[in-house]
């Protein structure tokens, strides 16, 4: 199991409305949980986010790398890194 680190769940936590209509956690503990149930992946380049996209079947030819962080799955983070969370 993937341990978030505080960056990436305070960023879900405040960032989570580009994927969702209604808020999934309003806690750093809840959004921490939800992370864990859905599998969110942290990656640490946008090649890696365009990667993980093909590999899970997602047709992302053609997108450029802007595109794929402006994605409402793909949040970046300060830290260059980015968290996937698929709802």
């Amino acid at each position: 199991m993937y341990e978030y680190d505080e960056e990436c769940i305070k960023t879900f936590l405040q960032k989570q409305s580009q994927l969702f209509d209604e808020p999934v956690a309003e806690t750093l503990e809840e959004a921490e949980a939800f992370l864990e149930d859905c599998m969110a992946v942290v990656v640490d380049s946008i090649q890696e986010v365009k990667e993980y996209f093909e590999e899970n079947g997602a047709d992302v030819d053609g997108m450029s790398y802007d595109e794929l962080e402006e994605a409402s799955e793909v949040f970046p983070l300060s830290s260059g890194q980015y968290l996937i969370v698929e709802g």
